[in-house]
């Protein structure tokens, strides 16, 4: 299984950006898929989540009305939209993917098998 992430930059306060996630080698097409970011001096969090099997979205509370995921099953690619970006949002981004059904959790504990590479996202004026 490997990850591709893809879309980070600079973008102003305010602004938006699409994360891309390109994901391949699962037998079946089917996983659950996160997003999480690591700001700099700081532990890496859980933004949002999927869960392929039963459709659940969850959102951690600085995500929540700002960021939604999608999933592209025909392209295997998911996207992270992140809008009304701040300063805070900066950090390095990463997708990861795993098969359990239950890895896509509320409290983003679960450490996913597979993770991508990650890809910078400043906000800045």
């Amino acid at each position: 299984v490997q990850l591709q992430a893809s879309g980070g930059g600079l973008v102003q306060p305010g602004g938006s950006l699409r994360l891309s996630c390109v994901v391949s080698g699962f037998e079946n097409g089917y996983y659950a898929i996160g997003w999480f970011r690591q700001a700099p001096g700081k532990s890496r969090e859980g933004i949002i989540c999927n869960n392929q099997f039963d459709g659940n979205t969850y959102y951690s509370k600085s995500a929540k009305g700002r960021f939604t995921i999608s999933r592209d099953s025909d392209k295997n690619t998911a996207h992270l939209q992140m809008t009304s970006l701040k300063p805070e949002d900066t950090g390095v981004y990463y997708c990861a993917a795993d098969s359990w059904r239950g890895a896509c959790r509320e409290d983003f504990l679960y450490d996913y098998e597979y993770w991508s590479q990650g890809t910078q996202v400043t906000v800045s004026s």
